[in-house]
């Protein structure tokens, strides 16, 4: 399951505007959604979801959707954890497993994404891709509990450690693989400008 927003200007990447401008953020977003789509279809590891927001009647959506070959689904209603909760509910209603994803972190590659469904297949009960802003780039779950999102202040750098005390409590076992990080900041894209993991590309204002 992708999470990933309509690319429109002045909506998303919000924080890289200044630098970037509302056209330039939002054209790095699209480039993030296409690359983690290619990367999610690339691990083969099962059928892809495209969880569009704010609905999935947005053009550059339905082309993904299209050419990567991901049902395209609307976000339920709610903050991040009610919206997750929600797709997490329907994907294990019929799946022994799921994987959630943001599009924020260019760094995760398909053996990443082979990596944490190899940890689901084992038995845990959930696996985690920290990034090093305090919150995770990825999250697998064999089982759902409204717990592991609840009361958690979503954007901060808290996240991780505050879901690791929900996991703690519910006595699940969980694995978290190694930590990557996402493009928020402009010190983040300047990073992806050297990583050369968008082909070494700028985007400009």
């Amino acid at each position: 399951m992708v999470f990933a927003k309509a690319p429109q200007p002045g909506a998303v990447k919000t924080r890289l505007v200044p630098a970037l401008g509302e056209q330039g953020a939002a054209a790095l977003h699209a480039r993030l959604v296409k690359r983690t789509l290619a990367v999610a279809r690339a691990a083969a590891i099962g059928p892809i979801e495209l969880h569009c927001a704010p609905d999935s009647g947005d053009s550059f959506l339905q082309f993904c959707g299209s050419r990567y070959r991901a049902a395209l689904m609307t976000q339920a209603a709610g903050d991040l954890g009610e919206r997750m909760l929600a797709a997490f509910e329907c994907a294990l209603a019929t799946a022994p497993r799921a994987i959630l994803l943001g599009t924020d972190c260019p760094a995760l590659s398909l053996h990443h994404l082979r990596k944490a469904d190899r940890v689901l297949r084992e038995g845990l009960n959930a696996v985690f891709i920290p990034t090093e802003d305090g919150g995770y780039a990825l999250i697998g779950l064999t089982r759902c509990s409204a717990h592991i999102f609840d009361g958690i202040c979503w954007g901060e750098s808290t996240v991780m450690a505050e879901t690791r005390k929900k996991l703690a409590a519910l006595r699940w076992r969980w694995r978290e693989l190694e930590m990557l990080w996402d493009v928020d900041r402009p010190e983040d894209y300047e990073r992806l400008v050297a990583s050369r993991l968008l082909e070494g590309q700028r985007v400009t204002a």
